[in-house]
């Protein structure tokens, strides 16, 4: 039986709270493939739009406008303890709200991309679960919030650990999760690739 969407994001979600609950004090302090956030921060943003209405999102979006509205619930959920943004992570395994979207698909997007912006900061590589990988590769190309198009574009992305390609052109390949987190915008993945295509790339994520 396949999986949805928002049963994905659920296992996902689970997979990011147990791994926390091995992370030390000073893992939680230390920065993330994000820019200017640490993994306490990237876990408050990951939790912050759960328990938001349409009117709670018109107040973050009036705070922030859509670029800062992300800093703004970081800034939101500053005050709590790791392990209090621990708990309520657990409490919300299930996608509410705004992350429920597209039947799960922002959280399953956001929450694998962000649980690997953690490990691959903290050097604790993980393998994402084939089906859940090949899903979310599936569904960033065409995302404009994430801005893979633009960085892809007259590029063919192949992986090579699964059966998973996109486009056309000069190649970049590599493993799915270093495509997954090179189209996503992130420089540290590139050095997981290789292909002719890596130049233009490399390039892109660059500006």
């Amino acid at each position: 039986m396949t999986a949805t969407l928002m049963t994905m994001a659920h296992t996902e979600r689970a997979d990011l709270a147990d791994f926390l609950a091995t992370c030390a004090p000073q893992d939680w302090a230390a920065p993330t493939l994000c820019s200017k956030w640490t993994v306490k921060d990237v876990v408050a943003h990951v939790v912050s739009y759960e328990e938001l209405g349409v009117a709670g999102l018109l107040r973050r979006f009036a705070k922030g406008w859509v670029v800062r509205a992300n800093q703004v619930g970081v800034d939101e959920f500053a005050a709590l303890s790791p392990q209090q943004l621990l708990e309520f992570l657990r409490e919300h395994l299930t996608p509410k709200g705004l992350t429920a979207g597209f039947g799960g698909m922002i959280a399953l997007v956001d929450g694998t991309i962000h649980h690997q912006d953690i490990r691959r900061s903290l050097g604790r590589p993980r393998a994402v679960p084939e089906d859940r990988l090949k899903r979310v590769l599936d569904l960033v190309p065409g995302n404009p919030r994430l801005g893979a198009g633009r960085r892809i574009r007259g590029l063919r992305l192949r992986a090579n650990d699964i059966d998973w390609e996109h486009g056309s052109g000069r190649e970049v390949t590599g493993p799915g999760e270093a495509l997954l987190m090179a189209m996503t915008g992130r420089p540290a993945a590139l050095a997981d690739l290789d292909g002719p295509g890596l130049p233009t790339l490399a390039k892109r994520l660059a500006k």
